[in-house]
């Protein structure tokens, strides 16, 4: 899919009903390359029964459902999941399976077990601890098929990555509060080790190109802020101070027609239950 840049948005408050908003104008949609070379690699279709992990505002889940298949997801921010189900609501016939708790929250009664599960969102579940998304990870891959894929997503290598200087201001700001959910570089193996201690085989990953583009400055700070990655940051200092250092790690991205394009490369692993 080609990078477009997103669309000139006003300044926001900080109220989580407008980051939540952000985040589905704005935000979500920079992992589309990412849903769709693991939708495309996977063959999703009218087969797949998905259930997402971090689901968040629906776009991954509506991508999945255009291709035929039926789609299930659980997120912790109930006002995101308020805009997937806007997004995801059906002309006729039933609605998506959408739950604020655990994976078993989204299964039926004498319903097929899932047989794909997907946790693009590395931020997802307990703070995004790793021991916390290895219990998710292991909850919804009981509620699986045996052998079914269950896909893991985060960032990069540093170096391919823009975005990274950026996250780094949460990462210094928040220290204080010794914030499970900072931003810390990507490891080799975080991904396999995470499917390791999830009881999960590892089988096969790939890398995706995912910029972040906007049209300008004031869409950037709201995209960015719009992740969660700056919460802790903004608790341990004040907002004014998270947005002056944000700005000024977004400033060289910024190009002569006022608008930020970052590179960045995502990296998924496929692993079986």
């Amino acid at each position: 899919m080609t990078p477009t840049l997103v669309r000139r948005h006003r300044p926001s408050s900080s109220s989580p009903e407008l980051r939540a908003r952000d985040w589905a104008e704005i935000q979500e949609r920079m992992l589309v390359p990412l849903y769709e070379a693991v939708y495309e690699r996977l063959e999703v279709g009218a087969g797949t029964r998905l259930l997402s992990l971090g689901c968040g505002s629906g776009l991954a889940l509506l991508m999945a459902a255009a291709r035929g298949a039926t789609v299930s997801g659980v997120d912790p921010d109930v006002r995101r999941l308020r805009l997937a189900h806007e997004r995801l609501l059906p002309e006729g016939g039933s609605a998506p399976r959408l739950g604020q708790g655990a994976p078993e929250s989204v299964t039926e009664q004498g319903a097929p077990p899932f047989n794909l599960v997907t946790a693009f969102d590395s931020l997802y579940c307990a703070g995004g601890s790793a021991h916390g998304m290895a219990t998710a990870l292991a909850r919804a891959a009981s509620c699986a098929e045996r052998g079914a894929p269950v896909v893991l997503a985060g960032w990069g290598p540093q170096e391919r990555c823009a975005a990274s200087g950026a996250l780094r201001v949460a990462a210094r700001l928040a220290d204080p509060m010794c914030a499970p959910a900072r931003w810390r570089p990507s490891g080799r193996d975080d991904l396999e080790n995470l499917a390791h201690e999830a009881g999960l085989r590892p089988d096969g990953s790939g890398r995706v190109a995912c910029p972040y583009g906007y049209a300008d400055m004031g869409s950037a700070l709201r995209g960015m802020l719009s992740t969660g990655a700056f919460d802790a940051a903004a608790r341990a200092t004040d907002e004014e101070q998270v947005v002056k250092e944000l700005t000024e790690a977004l400033h060289p991205y910024l190009r002569r027609d006022g608008t930020v394009w970052m590179p960045n490369v995502f990296r998924y692993l496929i692993a079986r239950a």
